[in-house]
């Protein structure tokens, strides 16, 4: 297998590529990092995942998880692995210093994850949700909460959950049932069950923190019913004791892929002693995990972009190696040529990189936006442009890395298809990220239904005025011209789409509004990558012009300047028929009757 699973120049490339975009008197949202000190994190980052984490890769798919006498064991390297996170900081990198952290920015919280989760996603998703649980309990938990749960989450001994789902409430939260019965001192007696919890147990670490989701007897009907809890599966007894806290795994959850992490389903309350604390205050329990769920949506995007980036690199890997065939020119007693060299496998490999690149692209444009907000919490345009572009950071590189794992597959030809090589096991563990965090379906539904319209529509205005400015400096070089405009022109066909949507949901209501809400979700996702790689393209024709640059540095800026022609002249146009489609008073998703289907 390649020791290559992403570029580290692209990385940085990417970091800084929209540098300077903002006014000198904007916070510097990389808290005075320079790109010195973020190659050192960068380099640790990377030695760590190629040591510790990559070793693990096929043995975590190949012996996954297992249940036995209701405890889940996992591969012996995740306890050793969450040590060294928590020993050498990784963990706590975003918190305050209070905390033993470094107030790390989020946009580089992100590319350790993405270098992370390259080597090996299902070992790199444990730190990542106890760093989110974490996070939550530092937001809205008491100080006693705060003090007794945190370090031990920091320091990789306990690990950190996120416990929504339930066997009749998935996506639909406002129906979830599980109980929590006040019993003073800020505890309730938790009752229910839960599924579908990522690492909800396992025996890496000495105990597993739940934030759980669960409404308090009586509390009213619906969303504004939920409150949140931390519901530990060891609770603190007498002096710094452990104790059992009637909280049984039912079950292991055997899956496609992301086989290296479990994912378990609970029952809390069996024999009425499970106890959990509230966070912050009652009914506010959904408010307070959406904190952790919009940041998850962003990391779920970054780990599908990770996956498709492994998958990408081993195929690159193969293409340049792989001889066979000759070109059509060719005389046929000539030698096989790498397969690289037919136009088709090119163009496979173009739109990966295209995926890939403009996914992580995009993923730190929303990064750059939580890093000003995180200076300037009262930066409301921000907040905007971050609540727009989350939907599509989250689904646009699930849905595509799903193509681009599948491209991979198909450079390696039958070998892609068995375990010789990585892509087959890319391949399976890049399909649960289209569920997690909120399906496609309900991303669609949140963009187009209250993103699109929130405030009157200012933050699509604000989208269009970042874009606008791209496009007017890009401008600046001729080579980028043609960009520009089919950029221009792609926005206007966004633009008519949307009113003509606006128009139907006044005249038909909003469920036709809304039918194809998935539809939209993908042409505004393109035009959204087309945007990131003309930053991207604009950034390295600004590069070239350095005469200083040498002949490796030359040749990865025209790269970029043409996989940015590729995305233009091959996906940006598929935006005109997706408009035809959403345009089309024709709305067979409604129109079909269920007894219809046989």
């Amino acid at each position: 297998m390649a020791d290559k699973f992403m570029s580290m120049k692209n990385l940085k490339f990417t970091l800084f590529s929209r540098k300077g975009k903002y006014p000198s008197d904007t916070p510097d949202y990389l808290n005075d990092h320079t790109p010195k000190t973020i190659d050192m994190i960068f380099k640790a980052a990377a030695e760590l995942a190629k040591k510790t984490m990559h070793p693990m890769f096929e043995e975590m798919d190949r012996n996954p998880p297992s249940l036995k006498n209701g405890q889940v064991h996992v591969h012996e390297g995740v306890k050793p692995m969450l040590e060294t996170l928590g020993k050498d900081g990784w963990i706590a990198a975003g918190f305050p210093e209070k905390w033993d952290g470094e107030n790390m920015p989020s946009s580089l919280l992100l590319c350790i994850n993405f270098i992370f989760a390259t080597a090996n996603y299902s070992a790199s998703v444990y730190a990542g949700l106890t760093m989110g649980a974490a996070k939550l309990i530092l937001s809205f938990g008491s100080k006693q909460v705060q003090d007794t749960y945190i370090p031990p989450m920091l320091s990789g001994k306990w690990q950190g959950t996120m416990a929504l789902t339930e066997p009749e409430a998935g996506t639909s939260l406002g129906d979830l049932c599980v109980e929590a019965i006040p019993i003073g001192k800020g505890q309730y007696k938790i009752n229910g069950e839960k599924i579908f919890i990522s690492a909800g147990d396992h025996d890496g670490v000495e105990n597993v923190i739940h934030l759980m989701l669960a409404r308090i007897k009586g509390a009213p009907a619906g969303a504004k019913g939920i409150s949140l809890f931390v519901v530990p599966k060891l609770r603190p007894g007498d002096n710094g004791s452990l104790i059992e806290n009637d909280v049984i795994v039912t079950q292991l959850f055997h899956k496609l892929g992301y086989r290296g992490a479990p994912i378990t389903g609970l029952r809390m309350g069996e024999k009425d002693n499970c106890i959990g604390w509230l966070v912050g205050k009652e009914h506010k329990g959904l408010s307070y995990m959406f904190q952790m769920m919009n940041n998850a949506r962003l990391e779920v995007g970054m780990g599908a972009t990770a996956i498709a980036t492994s998958a990408y690199h081993a195929a690159l890997d193969y293409c340049r190696t792989r001889l066979q065939g000759r070109k059509i020119t060719d005389p046929k007693d000539s030698i096989p040529i790498p397969i690289i060299q037919h136009p088709d496998v090119k163009r496979m490999l173009l739109f990966q990189r295209a995926v890939v690149e403009g996914s992580l692209s995009l993923i730190l444009q929303c990064g750059m936006y939580e890093d000003i907000l995180a200076c300037d919490p009262a930066n409301k345009d921000c907040h905007l442009l971050l609540e727009i572009l989350t939907p599509v950071a989250k689904t646009y590189p699930s849905e595509m890395g799903i193509l681009s794992t599948s491209s991979a597959i198909q450079c390696f030809g039958g070998y892609g298809y068995c375990d010789d090589f990585p892509v087959e096991q890319h391949f399976r563990d890049m399909r649960i990220h289209t569920i997690h965090e909120g399906t496609t379906g309900i991303q669609g539904l949140d963009l187009l239904g209250r993103k699109v319209v929130m405030e009157k529509g200012r933050a699509l205005i604000l989208l269009k005025q970042e874009m606008e400015e791209s496009i007017k400096t890009a401008k600046h070089h001729k080579n980028l011209d043609g960009m520009a405009q089919d950029m221009a022109e792609a926005m206007t066909i966004l633009e008519k789409t949307t009113m003509v949507l606006g128009t139907l949901a006044r005249e038909k209501g909003v469920e036709a509004y809304l039918a194809d809400a998935s539809l939209y979700l993908e042409m505004f996702g393109i035009l959204v990558i087309a945007w990131q790689w003309l930053i991207m393209a604009d950034a390295a024709s600004h590069a070239l012009k350095n005469k200083n640059s040498n002949k490796k540095d030359t040749l990865f800026y025209n790269g970029k300047i043409h996989v940015a022609d590729y995305f233009f002249s091959h996906e940006l146009p598929k935006m005109k028929g997706l408009s035809e489609t959403l345009t089309n008073k024709t709305k067979v998703t409604l129109d079909m009757p269920d007894d219809c289907f046989t």
